[in-house]
């Protein structure tokens, strides 16, 4: 039984591809998700006090 190491090392590089490429897609979609959980919020306006209110009285 011989062993086939230009398969093997075929596969072994193809792995290592995979690996790198998986590790940029998803570094990419984090910054991208990240992006857009910080920045997908409406600021609330700030609603000035009523000194007439009733609500603000004593």
């Amino acid at each position: 039984m011989e062993i086939n190491w230009i398969v093997i090392g075929v596969v072994a590089v193809l792995v290592i591809l995979l690996v790198v490429l998986t590790i940029r897609k998803n570094q990419k979609e984090k910054k991208k998700l990240t992006d857009l959980l910080n920045n997908d919020f409406k600021k609330t306006e700030k609603d000035d006090v009523d000194v007439e209110d009733s609500a603000n009285e004593k």
